[in-house]
């Protein structure tokens, strides 16, 4: 790859300040950013220098600029970009210093990100020796011209296959779910052949990696997909703002249903800064540990209105528009699990709010379904959803286990004691004498005792609980404490 090359690319919008006619086609080698006053160190031969001009002050002079582009110089640098966002413009000291010492210099918009620059160089690059690309010159050009517009993915598949006659080719999450494809391509056949080539983006986590996938490759040249992976990698990492953005909004929305009853003005707003309608009916989920989990788990349900952010405790929580789903969540939950099988992944789900003012009730239900399901599996992912609680012992998993654990050791006593045999004979008869609904008959034949061993056993039980077990209420005391043992 050349200067020029770098200098004619219009998605960049780089504004040359100086440069002779013969430095055009210097080659590049590579790319390095810094903001040392003295670059030396870190500039290698043929490197393209970019520089956020830190290092320098208006107070500084001309010498502070001419030291740091000597060292340029010496170090052999193929050019410098300089940024425009620190000072508002390129200081006339270092473009006097690099006319001076011959180091091309042309000025980085504030708008225009460094790693912008990086992936163009490299994606040229990719190619193979000599920094020859294989995607075709007019290709990469409408590539990059795409990018810069702000493209969605299917037309920078389009774009990049055209060439090729367009063969079948999907841009894919880890979880399988079609990001995009080509204009022609049918419905995914997962039958496991194909090419897929990884779309490498460093910071993207287990959830949000994507991949380049052909079932019929033919002949494309492996150096193509390369290529074309790496401009999906750049879109991917220029939607990181609006992720951001979304996600911040998501969160006001979260602090609103989270504390309460909201002012119906103030919750209308957060619903439409987070694209969601503003009637109703919706549909609530909680998560966690991983919000990019449930946020994968949403995009295959709900690809467009979805709110997906966190709750003050942490909690991830979704808020989307009630539509049909195309698959339902417990469905689809493993697939997302399967993309980090080591970090259990637990969602539970609330009933459907009608309007704005049920979304807190359906929230807190969405909290407590996954608080159960956590505690019933911590090691297990699951999905738990508020309907399932129709019974105590279900209701109760949704509590806190250190919470559970003191009400069954407030309840029961010494009937827990795991070094007392005659506390475990004691506590075996009042799960069996329970569970058989109170028949004093029915408990002796299931324990092999006489009825009259029942009566003594259960009055022990009364005395040490303080329970009366011919009353209801304390029956049920005395049976959500056994169902509240941590075991």
């Amino acid at each position: 790859m050349h200067i020029a090359h770098l200098l004619r690319d219009e998605s960049l919008g780089l504004r040359p300040l100086w440069c002779e006619d013969t430095m055009l086609g210097r080659e590049i080698s590579g790319v390095t950013a810094t903001d040392l006053a003295d670059p030396a160190r870190s500039v290698r031969p043929g490197e393209l220098v970019l520089s956020g001009l830190l290092w320098w002050t208006p107070d500084d002079g001309p010498a502070k600029a001419e030291r740091f582009v000597s060292a340029l110089r010496t170090a052999g640098a193929a050019a410098l970009l300089a940024g425009e966002k620190t000072h508002g413009g390129v200081p006339d000291d270092l473009v006097h210093a690099c006319r001076r010492y011959a180091v091309p210099v042309a000025a980085v918009p504030a708008h225009v990100m460094f790693r912008t620059i990086t992936d163009s160089v490299q994606l040229r690059q990719r190619g193979g020796p000599g920094g020859r690309p294989a995607l075709p010159e007019p290709a990469r050009e409408r590539l990059n011209r795409l990018l810069a517009e702000g493209a969605d993915p299917a037309a920078l598949l389009d774009a990049a296959f055209a060439h090729l006659d367009r063969p079948a080719a999907y841009l894919l999450t880890a979880s399988g779910r079609t990001v995009a494809a080509t204009a022609d391509a049918v419905r995914l056949p997962m039958d496991g052949t194909g090419v897929t080539v990884p779309v490498d983006v460093a910071e993207a986590g287990p959830y949000e990696r994507l991949s380049l996938y052909l079932p019929e490759p033919a002949d494309t040249p492996p150096r193509v997909l390369q290529e074309i992976a790496a401009v999906l990698a750049t879109w991917q990492r220029s939607g990181a703002g609006h992720r951001a953005t979304a996600y911040e909004a998501a969160n006001a929305l979260g602090a609103l249903l989270a504390g309460g009853a909201a002012d119906p003005f103030a919750l209308r707003a957060a619903l439409l800064a987070c694209g969601l309608p503003p009637q109703g009916p919706y549909e609530v989920i909680a998560a966690a540990p991983d919000r990019w989990a449930l946020a994968e788990a949403v995009a295959h349900l709900r690809p467009g209105a979805a709110a997906v952010g966190g709750l003050p405790d942490g909690t991830a929580f979704a808020v989307l528009a009630a539509e049909p789903p195309a698959e339902p969540l417990a469905e689809i939950w493993p697939l997302i699990a399967a993309c980090d099988p080591s970090r259990p992944q637990h969602a539970g789900t609330g009933p459907r709010a009608d309007g704005p003012e049920d979304l807190n009730g359906a929230l807190s239900q969405a909290c407590y379904a996954l608080a159960s399901g956590r505690n019933a599996a911590p090691g297990t992912s699951s999905v738990t959803g508020a309907a399932s609680f129709t019974g105590l012992a279900a209701l109760l998993t949704g509590i806190p286990e250190e919470v559970r654990a003191a009400y069954s050791h407030t309840v029961l006593g010494s009937l827990l004691a795991a070094d007392n045999a005659s506390s475990a004979v004691l506590l075996q008869t009042l799960e069996t004498f329970l569970a058989r609904d109170g028949s004093w008959a029915r408990a002796a034949e299931e324990l092999h005792l006489h009825v009259n061993t029942v009566h003594y056993r259960i009055g022990r039980i009364e005395q040490i609980t303080g329970r009366d077990l011919s009353r209801l209420d304390d029956r049920l005391d005395l049976r959500a404490a056994l169902l509240c043992r941590v075991r």
